[in-house]
């Protein structure tokens, strides 16, 4: 890293390049409520950051506080780097994040009324109205008030009115729901990996026998579920292998790891030491860190982590047995 220096707070507009801010970049009056602050070059904020619009140019981009864009965060389509958010980040209006050489990288959730990610991570769960995601993992859910498009994805689960997948979507939970019935192009492929050794995968160790990925069926796996809140009924489709999940009971789960794995993603700028989840293939700790779980996932999107499949059937003797 080069040698930044730190900067102090006085423009309107700030324009950032080789800057270390400490105490991060808050309006102290109303003129400053319209502040962009532009990052140009290699920039570390130590603490939150606010502005009507958020704009970057150049990586890498480290800010370690909260982050609010009024108007807009936009990453230009250029960028090339690391560009990580540690706290949570929230626009009124956008976040827009398409470019292929960033890799962004969000700590905890995400929420506007239009977000658009490409090769983006996630570490908690993504809020909006209108959603875009493309070669992107998500570690929580993605809940889309109006209409959500996924291409390529990692995702722990999803809920919108209208949906739109393509290309291979993987879930780190069993079920999906959407109002009206997901729209998915043709060679589409949904997977949960519900009942997968992530575990193991991320320590380079071989695979239980028991475990695999689960595709679920667009068409025979889609399910009418009414859900009631008080007084109010919504009836929505859910797509799902919870079923085959329950009947897996005569498999021991715990020992996959899964949970320890996404919390440490999950919980990562929050927890006070760094944890591993025992030793690596090559003897060394399979540290849970936010860069190494960010690796482990894209490796599955690529395909240079390949998981296993399991055969969804069951027997009901076997199951009527074990219970």
């Amino acid at each position: 890293m080069s040698k930044l220096k730190e900067v102090h707070i006085t423009d309107s507009n700030l324009r950032l390049e080789n800057n270390i801010v400490k105490g991060g970049i808050l309006p102290n009056k109303i003129s400053e409520l319209t502040r962009t602050v532009t990052v140009a070059g290699e920039t570390i904020v130590e603490g939150p950051l606010y502005a009507a619009r958020l704009s970057i140019e150049a990586a890498p981009l480290e800010v370690t506080g909260a982050v609010f864009a009024q108007q807009e965060l936009y990453v230009n389509s250029n960028v090339v780097g690391n560009v990580t958010f540690r706290k949570a980040v929230g626009s009124a209006t956008s976040i827009v994040s398409r470019a292929a050489g960033c890799q962004t990288t969000f700590c905890s959730d995400v929420n506007s009324k239009s977000i658009d990610l490409n090769n983006a991570f996630v570490a908690g769960s993504i809020y909006g109205d209108e959603v875009v995601l493309e070669n992107c993992v998500v570690v929580g859910g993605v809940f889309a008030t109006q209409s959500l498009t996924i291409r390529n994805c990692v995702v722990g689960t999803f809920i919108s009115p209208f949906v739109e997948i393509a290309g291979n979507i993987h879930l780190l939970l069993p079920s999906v729901f959407s109002v009206e019935s997901v729209n998915y192009a043709a060679g589409t492929h949904l997977y949960s990996l519900a009942l997968a050794d992530l575990g193991s995968l991320y320590r380079h160790l071989p695979q239980a026998a028991e475990s695999g990925k689960i595709e679920i069926n667009l068409e025979s796996d889609d399910l009418r579920t009414t859900l009631t809140d008080g007084g109010q009924q919504r009836t929505l489709h859910s797509y799902s292998v919870v079923g085959k999940v329950l009947a897996a009971d005569l498999i021991d789960t715990d020992k996959f790891q899964n949970h320890f794995l996404l919390t440490a993603a999950a919980l990562g700028p929050q927890l006070l030491k760094t944890y591993d989840l025992g030793t690596d293939a090559d003897g060394s700790p399979a540290v849970l860190s936010t860069e190494r779980i960010r690796a482990f996932f894209f490796d599955i999107l690529a395909g240079k982590v390949e998981i296993q499949d399991l055969d969804g059937t069951f027997s009901i003797e076997q199951f009527a047995r074990t219970m």
